[in-house]
Parts: structure tokens; sequence; C-alpha cells
């Protein structure tokens, strides 16, 4: 039975680690591509931003 409490110590470890870094991918997955686009969505529409004018021609009868 000593064995057993033995060999299943590393089993729950290595178990606990891929649950650590597997969360770690998810989170990274979820919220790095929100980042990166808010990121460089912010980025560009300040620099184009341009007023929008529109010449209209009135004909007077």
């Amino acid at each position: 039975m000593n064995s057993n409490s033995q060999s299943a110590n590393p089993d729950t470890y290595s178990h606990r680690l891929a649950d650590i870094v597997g969360t770690a991918i998810a989170l990274l997955t979820l919220t790095l591509p929100i980042f990166v686009i808010a990121n460089y969505s912010s980025s560009s529409v300040q620099n184009n931003q341009q007023p929008i004018t529109y010449n209209i021609k009135t004909s007077e009868y």
C-alpha cells in the first residue's frame, strides 16, 4: 500500500501541472487576440481620422 501512495503523488502533480498549463494557454488564447485587436484598432483609427466634407451644389430657380 505504501508503493501505491508514492506512485500517486507524481501522477497527481503531473495532472495538476497539466491543468495549470492548460488553463494558462486557454486564458492566453481568449485574451491575447482581444488585446492585439484593441491595440492595432485604436492606433489605426486615431491616425486615419479625417473630416468628411461634401460640396453640395445649390441651384437657384
